[in-house]
């Protein structure tokens, strides 16, 4: 789905890193080496149609790489 992040992400949380990440492998192929987390936070976004939402997201994240990746995963308004 594609999306704006209007906000600065708040409230964010790593839930799983290294080897504890299932697409790590893909990660590492597609964007190169790194310590790599999957991390979850709150933002508002603004949709295609402009709607604008607060929403829940994950994302991958490694340092030197940025933040790749970010999806939805649920509404909170």
């Amino acid at each position: 789905m594609v999306f704006e992040v209007i906000d600065s992400i708040r409230d964010v949380e790593t839930f799983a890193r290294g080897s504890g990440i299932r697409e790590l492998r893909r990660l590492r192929r597609m964007y190169g080496e790194g310590r790599w987390r999957k991390r979850i936070g709150t933002a508002e976004i603004r949709l295609p149609d402009g709607t604008i939402r607060l929403a829940e997201l994950h994302w991958y994240e490694a340092t030197g790489i940025g933040r790749k990746e970010f999806k939805i995963k649920r509404y909170l308004d």
